[in-house]
């Protein structure tokens, strides 16, 4: 696990080569094995492997989208906010645990942010997804993750490179 998470980068920008069928279904039992409080598990995750309906949701807000230009997979990370009021640390949870297991296959991954964000000063990126995909209004969306091979290897934080100042021991 730490030689993941040494090696793990946001990867923003994707080769053409397409996920295998056997790393999509393990990604798939990797996030369906995702913790979630009291096991009530309320997310549910919408894979997106069509090169047109990843081009529609690049445009569900202006910034930050970047890497669903080139990726040949996206997850939509949502739930339903009436199952369990800690949706978002669930669905936080799955959506990091996703891009682990990605970075365990050799895959590049990226974090896309959608909670609390617009697709317009009228429209929230989540309702313009809302209606992409025929998600019902007692849904909500965390994160687009991105998937697919980088198009260059990024290498990992060095060591010196932590913020150990941020870490306290017994007290503030």
């Amino acid at each position: 696990m730490i030689e993941i998470l040494r090696n793990r980068r946001s990867i923003r920008n994707y080769s053409t080569k397409k996920v295998e069928s056997e790393k999509i279904l393990i990604l798939k039992e990797a996030i369906l094995r995702s913790p979630s409080s009291k096991n009530i598990n309320p997310w549910e995750f919408i894979f997106v492997d069509d090169p047109d309906k990843i081009k529609k949701l690049k445009g569900c807000k202006p910034h930050g989208v970047t890497p669903l230009a080139t990726a040949p997979l996206a997850v939509v990370v949502c739930a339903d906010e009436t199952k369990n009021d800690v949706w978002i640390e669930d669905c936080s949870i799955a959506s990091i645990l996703l891009q682990l297991t990605g970075q365990s296959l050799g895959l590049g991954s990226c974090w896309i942010q959608i909670r609390n964000r617009m697709y317009t000063n009228e429209i929230s990126s989540e309702e313009y997804i809302r209606r992409m995909t025929n998600l019902p209004e007692n849904f909500k969306v965390l994160s687009i993750v991105t998937l697919g091979y980088p198009a260059k290897i990024r290498e990992g934080k060095s060591f010196e490179e932590l913020q150990f100042e941020k870490i306290r021991n017994n007290n503030f």
